[in-house]
């Protein structure tokens, strides 16, 4: 048995605000944490002076959609296909080890899922969605799969999770990038998300719900879906319901912020609603900060200009401007992630029994979250997999 021990390390553990010194052990072949013993030969890194963080989760993002245009979606299996790996490549690039797919095409998501969890591929573990549920027409039809009813709903997510779906996706509200609807309206309606949100805690899969008005937010919650994403528009009484049942927030602030930074290249309706949502979208997280609602890290990577690298320490830096410390920000983005995405046997923390998925960082991003994007080394089941 071959084994790697790094010693010396500045290790966030997510106990505390600071960072614990420790060495820990790499099964080189397993590609797990062990205990160092006698009965391999082993290799030391010495990590003195280095800051080490377990595997970042980015519980929200599209894997077969082109932040930049190129190549559109939902054509070409073989296109999504290739635009999917080369995003995860990006993603090992920002530090992310773990994603959650919200909606994919082809069942790309739950292909390349399988694939990775046999070894075949060394990606970022995936949790797959497949297509989301949305209404006839409504946001994502393009890409998903339209259900009207509870018996559609129903069927639907007993369908996606047969091929293999972790997560069943809703879209409960319009949104920002599709024209002809507002994020405040209704779509899926509460019965049509309860019925789908019951098949899923029934295989022990969890549920998230697109919301983004206050109507739709509270649809979601009410319905009991594990996380609800972007909640723009929350109110107190959202944020309560939030915090008395347990709900996650994935807030992906990146994604309106990105669409803001090119308003001359993208089509004006997008850019009038991302205009219109990016204060009241901060507003809402500041609440959810105040009232203690639980929150993990999100990006909605593959919306425009929204991609799987530079994205991520952007909303990890909103997520501090909406008022969390940056040690809560770095818990979102591990043990809370890998708690909403039922992956903690995995991933979230650098413990014994647990995938060697971690980032060496040769800053301190407790007292700067650049360092993510500074000097770095990510680590996939124990493999080095990016380093700049």
């Amino acid at each position: 048995m071959s084994l790697t021990t790094y010693r010396n390390a500045q290790v966030f553990t997510g106990e505390s605000e600071v960072f614990t010194r420790m060495d820990f052990t790499v099964n080189d072949e397993t590609g797990r944490l062990v205990e160092l013993d006698d009965s391999g030969t082993t290799r030391v890194v010495d990590l003195t002076s280095k800051y080490v963080v377990p595997g970042l989760i980015n519980a929200h993002v599209h894997v077969v959609l082109d932040p930049y245009g190129q190549f559109t979606a939902g054509v070409n299996p073989v296109v999504d296909t290739t635009v999917a790996l080369n995003n995860l490549q990006q993603a090992f690039a920002a530090g992310v080890t773990y994603v959650r797919d919200m909606g994919s095409t082809f069942d790309v998501d739950l292909t390349l899922a399988n694939l990775e969890k046999q070894g075949q591929q060394l990606l970022p573990g995936i949790v797959g969605s497949g297509p989301a549920l949305t209404m006839t027409g409504g946001h994502g039809a393009n890409l998903g799969r339209e259900v009207d009813g509870m018996d559609e709903a129903r069927k639907a997510a007993r369908e996606n999770m047969k091929r293999g779906a972790k997560n069943v996706k809703l879209m409960a509200t319009g949104g920002v990038s599709v024209d002809g609807e507002q994020p405040t309206d209704v779509q899926l309606n509460e019965d049509e998300l309860t019925a789908a949100v019951l098949e899923a805690h029934h295989k022990g899969v969890t549920a998230a719900a697109h919301a983004q008005g206050t109507v739709g937010i509270k649809n979601a919650v009410r319905a009991g879906v594990d996380s609800v994403e972007h909640a723009i528009y929350m109110d107190e009484e959202a944020a309560d319901m939030m915090l008395a049942r347990g709900t996650v927030i994935v807030p992906t602030l990146v994604a309106p912020w990105a669409i803001n930074q090119h308003p001359d290249v993208l089509p004006g309706f997008m850019v009038k609603k991302a205009q219109e949502v990016a204060d009241s979208h901060m507003e809402s997280m500041k609440l959810a900060v105040q009232r203690g609602v639980k929150i993990a890290m999100g990006t909605d990577a593959g919306t425009p200009y929204n991609d799987f690298q530079t994205a991520v320490v952007q909303e990890l830096l909103m997520m501090q401007e909406a008022g969390m410390t940056p040690a809560q920000v770095l818990l979102a983005a591990t043990v809370l992630g890998a708690e909403l995405l039922h992956v903690a046997d995995d991933a979230g923390e650098l413990v014994n029994g647990k995938l060697a998925d971690f980032v060496v960082l040769a800053n301190n991003p407790l007292a700067d979250l650049h360092a993510f994007v500074e000097d770095r080394q990510v680590f996939k089941k124990g493999q080095l997999v990016f380093q700049s």
